[in-house]
């Protein structure tokens, strides 16, 4: 008889992904649909997709999801959740919806500590428009719109929003993880179940931000641009829990792990 050990989530329903090949997006789905179904809280989830490549997320995830407009996840999935505190809500962003249009909403959701978890996808790239430089790209990477390489002088220097959101009072739990590898992909779901759940224990805002690939406007192969993660984004963005309020460690204030 044969024993059945891999299956698709009950969250995701059985629509074909629109994502470029080797995009993270579509692995950041099913961990986040596994992570649901494992809680047991489908029923009382409520998922607040973006503008940007994840706006027909409500296309995939089998639960109650309501669009935002650009940049306004936090401020929507703060409305939710004051209005049915019983509800998971989660915001699903990349780094040009968070980090540049929505920087305020995701700033002071966070800093007033409200109860939502944040998916936050880092491709270092506006990914939906053409590939356009990010408050995320890296000092010399090569976009759209810095044909040259990212220059410090012009353009500034690329923003790590989990160490500034570390530091407000209002943040419980903030990792930033990746998708790159089996390994990693595991650590990852490990991080966004935690995120869940402390917002199931009512302990206030949590994020978890997601290093992912995007090999179209990367301009690489899908292998290339996960080899680049480890070699090159990770780097400036390194890996592991930035803050955890229940960690012992340092008294449970903001450390990279």
């Amino acid at each position: 008889m044969t024993k059945k050990v891999f299956g698709k989530p009950k969250c995701l329903k059985e629509n074909v992904f629109h994502y470029c090949a080797g995009c993270g997006h579509s692995i950041v789905h099913r961990l986040v649909a596994e992570v649901i179904d494992e809680l047991d809280i489908r029923g009382i989830t409520i998922g607040v997709p973006p503008a940007g490549c994840a706006v027909l997320a409500y296309n995939y995830f089998d639960i109650d999801m309501i669009e935002a407009q650009h940049g306004r996840g936090p401020a929507m999935a703060t409305g939710i959740k004051r209005t049915l505190p019983d509800r998971v809500v989660f915001s699903y962003q990349g780094d040009g919806d968070l980090a540049a249009i929505g920087i305020a909403e995701s700033f002071h959701a966070a800093n007033r500590g409200e109860n939502i978890t944040v998916i936050f996808i880092n491709n270092a790239v506006y990914g939906m428009t053409g590939g356009q430089m990010a408050p995320t790209t890296l000092l010399g990477q090569r976009t759209t719109t810095s044909p040259s390489g990212r220059d410090a002088v012009k353009e500034g220097y690329p923003i790590r929003i989990s160490e500034i959101l570390s530091s407000l009072p209002g943040t419980t739990f903030i990792e930033r993880c990746t998708v790159n590898s089996p390994p990693n992909i595991i650590k990852a779901k490990k991080a966004i179940k935690k995120a869940f759940q402390y917002q199931i224990d009512g302990l206030g805002f949590s994020m978890i931000e997601v290093l992912s690939p995007c090999p179209t406007n990367w301009k690489m192969t899908p292998i290339a641009a996960c080899k680049w993660i480890d070699e090159v984004m990770s780097k400036e963005f390194p890996l592991g829990i930035i803050k955890d309020i229940k960690s012992s460690d340092k008294g449970g204030k903001s450390h990279v792990g």
